[in-house]
């Protein structure tokens, strides 16, 4: 059945999430990218969703993630020929990393919406002037000028999982004593000035979705209650569509992704010595696990549901069945979102209509999460290289401890 987003009408409500495919070296799009994306239209979802593009160099957290500039816009148009064709729409997350990145990889040291040390990277952060926010603000502008020229039906902005508009939402990263922080509407004026470029830029032809948390996922954090109200500011700012996520990535990742993060696969293809055993000796501490169950975000997105009226709400998290889809469906949600499932089975969506039961052959041992920080995003059952015994054995303890509800 068809559903509709602002302006965008899409063939179906199936979205691929902007799960970062890791697929862009030298930060433009790739043939390996188009033809994952072109595998997931023919598979038959409404729209797919390129991931975490950078609105500014300075928002780039990884050396394999799209930074968009005018030089990749033609890269980007074969991208969404390609969708086109297959008969879907083609949406694209832009977001900035904020304090996610490294001098490395964003040439300058990282900012945030406060000064600070951080861990994950590691690196010190500089906390953005006053005066900088508008540029900012702007480039959020300036990349959805770009997502129409390239012929994207769709943008998301992203304002969640701990990146730079989240870190001025969050009580946890926002410490400023300016009218940028303190209060909840005070944390707020940074989404609102990004959103009113945002707007001005997408005119009446781009549908503007929105990728926010219900909650940070730990003490301390945002929490059900201000994301309600962030929710209310965003259908105000014009948004036609809310993601509702949550998780931080400099926090709480695996509240994001759930499940255990499989930490000898993920330094196994890290370059960096020093990271490989600092990974390996403090990774159970830094990474917490998270119980994974199928659509793990239902019960807080349903919170959501009944108090924000007038705006698609979609759901994303947990979905791997035909089932689960259905359940949250039921529920009233008009739209889901799917990565992982996506990742395992392009063609999910097809095969859905064939087996009326069908669920996909995700084992959720993110594996792709952990290969994804050092090389391009793959399901470990689709691989051609053989995988070293000690990688194959977490995998395979790590599938073995998920329990299905």
């Amino acid at each position: 059945m068809p559903g509709k987003i602002g302006p965008l009408t899409i063939r179906n409500r199936v979205i691929r999430s902007a799960a970062f495919e890791s697929m862009c070296p030298g930060n433009a799009p790739s043939q390996e990218l188009l033809d994952y994306h072109q595998s997931v239209a023919a598979g038959g979802v409404g729209m797919t969703t390129v991931a975490y593009a950078a609105v500014a160099q300075s928002g780039l957290s990884f050396d394999r993630q799209l930074w968009m500039r005018p030089e990749i816009v033609s890269g980007l148009m074969l991208v969404t020929d390609a969708v086109h064709k297959e008969g879907a729409a083609a949406s694209i997350q832009l977001g900035h990393c904020g304090n996610m990145s490294h001098r490395s990889i964003c040439g300058q040291t990282p900012v945030g919406a406060s000064s600070g040390f951080n861990l994950y990277s590691p690196t010190f952060v500089r906390g953005l002037r006053k005066d900088e926010l508008p540029e900012i603000a702007k480039a959020y502008g300036n990349a959805v000028s770009l997502a129409r020229q390239a012929g994207f039906d769709a943008v998301e902005i992203h304002a969640g999982h701990g990146y730079l508009i989240s870190q001025f939402l969050s009580p946890y990263t926002n410490h400023r004593h300016d009218e940028f922080g303190g209060s909840l509407d005070n944390r707020m004026r940074f989404m609102d000035r990004v959103m009113d470029e945002v707007m001005k830029a997408a005119r009446n032809d781009i549908a503007v979705i929105v990728k926010m948390n219900m909650r940070d996922g730990f003490k301390g954090g945002m929490d059900i209650d201000e994301s309600l109200e962030v929710a209310k500011r965003l259908k105000e700012d014009g948004a036609h569509a809310l993601v509702l996520s949550g998780g931080f990535v400099s926090k709480a990742p695996m509240y994001v992704m759930r499940g255990a993060m499989p930490l000898w696969t993920m330094t196994y293809y890290m370059d960096s010595w020093w990271l490989k055993w600092g990974v390996r000796l403090a990774g159970k501490w830094m990474i917490k696990d998270e119980p994974y169950k199928d659509a793990y975000f239902l019960d807080d997105a349903r919170m959501f549901l009944d108090k924000i009226k007038d705006i698609p709400l979609i759901y994303v998290g947990g979905l791997t069945s035909r089932a689960s889809i259905d359940k949250v469906m039921n529920c009233g949600f008009p739209f889901v979102q799917m990565g992982r499932a996506l990742l395992n089975t392009p063609d999910f969506v097809n095969r859905m209509k064939q087996t009326e039961n069908y669920r996909c052959e995700c084992g959720h041992s993110n594996y792709c999460i952990a290969r994804m920080y050092s090389l391009d995003m793959a399901c470990h059952k689709h691989l051609n290289e053989k995988l070293p015994c000690r990688v194959e054995k977490e995998i395979e303890r790590l599938e073995k401890e998920i329990i299905e509800p």
